[in-house]
């Protein structure tokens, strides 16, 4: 079984791309385009977590998400990888305890080197 991948994005296209590219690549992939699946990350117990800032639809932000899992003792190991367009995004994962972020849009090789570096 290949390490876990949980990506959270409002935006299928992506989440399409990041399902094929991480599959190809040996990793078992959970998608999700709401924010509900950081509701049950003990559940789906991803080696790291890469999350979009802004989740249209969801109740909270990418930043919200990524404080609420750093803040917990079960899953502040998880690293969490803010994928964003926002300008600000390097400020925005430093306060919300981000492990990383890659900016959008993204060189998937930059992406996939990312996260290999963390779950390897």
């Amino acid at each position: 079984m290949g390490k876990r991948v949980l990506v959270i994005d409002d935006d299928e296209d992506i989440l399409e791309i990041l399902n094929i590219v991480f599959q190809e690549n040996g990793y078992d992939i959970v998608l999700s385009n709401t924010g509900e699946a950081a509701e049950h990350i003990r559940v789906i117990q991803p080696d790291i977590v890469l999350l979009d800032v802004r989740i249209v639809g969801s109740a909270k932000s990418g930043p919200e998400i990524c404080k609420e899992i750093k803040s917990q003792l079960a899953t502040r190991h998880l690293p969490v990888l803010l994928i964003s367009a926002e300008t600000d995004l390097a400020m925005l994962a430093q306060e919300c305890g981000a492990d990383a972020y890659v900016a959008k849009p993204f060189d998937i090789f930059h992406l996939l080197s990312h996260v290999k570096d963390f779950i390897s």
